[in-house]
């Protein structure tokens, strides 16, 4: 049986988060380094991406590159930078083909300036784009990002553009780097841990978290339709009783 015919079409999340976990284990499982498990990553990006579209899902946000992912061996760093700048190359194109609208948030003047140039053109080439708001997560942290959005709303009560006593939910929310997107109402970390490893700290306060053992690599197709189908499976309730959600649901059948 095809698992994709089980999915309730009118019950998919809008904004999907995942933590693209495992590459380097998965290569080393197959006696191979770590940056083969990077390019096989690259091949799950590109089937996650369209099935994502095909699904008609709005907004899909993948943890990259992290800023801790700085301290790491600088040949492993130098090298996962040179695939970034490759991929978006090879993959600008078939993105705009795709209706795919590139986005990216962090700490863009960190990243090394080939990347910046190759990112900003491939931005501008999908930028008219409707379909999926395809969101890169690269050189992010989620403590930097909320760091930054106290920063930027201090800036404003100094330069009276603000009171400290205006500050609300949704107005913060306006000076997070993921200000013109939804929340995600389901995050997919892959690679069996079970942790948000500073991503998205607070966009998922009520995301649904959904682990998987399956390295990024091995993850496809199939595996995004299972954690679709567990999602689907869940009573978001934000707060309230079941029973609340229930009677709620039964005034708007």
């Amino acid at each position: 049986m095809d698992i994709s015919q089980s999915l309730d079409r009118s019950r998919l999340p809008r904004h999907i988060a995942i933590i693209m976990d495992g590459n380097g284990r998965w290569a080393k499982e197959r006696g191979e380094d770590r940056l083969y498990g990077h390019h096989e990553g690259v091949v799950s990006v590109r089937e996650i991406v369209n099935t994502c579209g095909e699904l008609g899902i709005g907004y899909l946000t993948l943890y990259a590159f992290s800023t801790e992912n700085w301290n790491r061996p600088q040949e492993e760093v130098n090298a996962l930078m040179e695939l970034l700048v490759n991929t978006i190359r090879k993959e600008a194109e078939e993105l705009k083909k795709n209706n795919v609208c590139l986005h990216v948030i962090g700490d863009f003047a960190s990243l090394p300036e080939i990347c910046q140039k190759e990112l900003n053109e491939a931005k501008e080439i999908t930028s008219a784009n409707t379909g999926l708001n395809l969101i890169l997560a690269l050189s992010y942290s989620s403590r930097w990002e909320i760091m930054e959005a106290a920063k930027k709303f201090a800036q404003d009560v100094k330069d009276g553009k603000a009171q400290p006593g205006d500050l609300t939910d949704e107005m913060f929310h306006k000076y997070l780097a993921t200000a013109e997107f939804p929340d995600p109402e389901l995050m997919i970390r892959t690679s069996g841990e079970s942790r948000i490893s500073n991503y998205l700290l607070y966009q998922l306060a009520y995301a649904e978290l959904y682990f998987t053992p399956v390295h990024w690599p091995a993850f496809r197709k199939q595996n995004l339709y299972e954690a679709l189908l567990d999602y689907q499976q869940r009573e978001r309730r934000f707060g309230k009783t079941s029973e609340q959600i229930q009677k709620n649901s039964s005034q708007h059948v």
